[in-house]
């Protein structure tokens, strides 16, 4: 139990930091193609099943593959030391205050020789936006990898906390929650149930040692949606342009249409084979009709959260990385 509480504590965070990453790096018009491949890779980690099968099968310890994990956990920490950069810097906005100091009496600095101030030092006064905002200098390569990094004085750390759960009433970040936790919780614990026990009776009897096979059907649902992976963008830019340029965080959910026919109707396929004992193929093409549908739900719901309340993303995040774990293996 204790090593199952420290392992969740380093894989929740690796759950909401690349999201935030993506955010940081990529426009706009970029985001929902970067989150699919995100959620994507998180997706098909429900395969991790199948490989451990086949280890217990073959006679080796269930240890072997927390070993296996393991180096591919210190794998992934050593390519992100070298190749992720911090995407986290004090950003200042080059502003004209329409009253002097001494007219508002308001106590801020203005750097010297230049018109930049600290945001939220000026979020009270009557102010006029001149550029975009201007973000440190550009790092070396040496310079990023230094082991810490930017850190906000100006944040409240318990604050930040508590806050985080009162996203639980906005209805964006609910629908990503329930949506990776049904999907997770219910569904593929279904599947994941059902199938190894229905596949070795009569009148397929198979091997037991092949009932994780079911996992190369998430391979090819979540493999069949990647190439729609931009499609909420194209779509978003699109509308954008009919509106006048003016971009609604709404504009990305028309290309979930087709999934929320195509998801139920896997899950019919599947019960109505289980039910009467049809071919086995038939089980395979209600997880990958599914699987398919659930990237969309994941990828594009998260997107649109994000489009929709771009202030405090990490206290958004860090809400959503709890509600769909509970629920997920609340439920499993």
């Amino acid at each position: 139990m204790a090593a199952r509480i420290i392992h969740a504590a380093g894989s929740g965070v690796c759950e909401a930091l690349p999201v935030q990453a993506v955010n940081d790096i990529f426009f706009l018009h970029e985001r929902g193609k970067r989150i699919s491949y995100y959620t994507a890779a998180l997706s098909l980690g429900s395969i991790g099943g199948l490989p451990a099968g086949y280890m217990l099968a073959a006679g080796y310890s269930f240890r072997l593959f927390y070993y296996v994990e393991f180096a591919f956990g210190m794998a992934l920490l050593i390519v992100a030391f070298f190749l992720v950069p911090e995407t986290a810097y004090k950003r200042k906005t080059t502003v004209t205050v329409e009253k002097s100091p001494a007219e508002t009496g308001q106590d801020f600095e203005l750097q010297k020789g230049a018109s930049f101030v600290e945001p939220q030092k000026v979020s009270h006064l009557s102010v006029e936006v001149e550029g975009v905002p201007l973000g440190p200098q550009r790092q070396t390569y040496l310079q990023s990898l230094k082991p810490w990094s930017f850190y906000d004085r100006d944040a409240e750390f318990f604050m930040m906390m508590v806050r985080s759960f009162t996203y639980y009433f906005v209805p964006p970040v609910l629908w990503v929650i329930t949506s990776f936790g049904i999907y997770i919780g219910c569904a593929a614990l279904a599947f994941n149930y059902t199938f190894p026990l229905k596949i070795v009776e009569p009148p397929y009897n198979w091997n037991a040692n092949n009932s994780g096979l079911i996992a190369i059907a998430f391979i090819i649902g979540y493999g069949l949606a990647l190439p729609f992976a931009n499609s909420s963008d194209r779509l978003a830019a699109y509308l954008t342009k009919r509106n006048n340029g003016i971009r609604e965080a709404e504009m990305r959910l028309g290309v979930m249409l087709p999934a929320m026919l195509i998801g139920p109707a896997g899950l019919v396929i599947y019960g109505f084979v289980a039910q009467r004992n049809l071919h086995w193929i038939g089980y395979f093409a209600g997880v990958a009709m599914l699987d398919w549908s659930a990237l969309f739900f994941f990828t594009f719901t998260l997107a649109y959260a994000i489009d929709s309340y771009t202030a405090n993303m990490s206290e958004m995040l860090i809400a959503m990385n709890i509600g769909k774990n509970a629920i997920s293996f609340g439920m499993g």
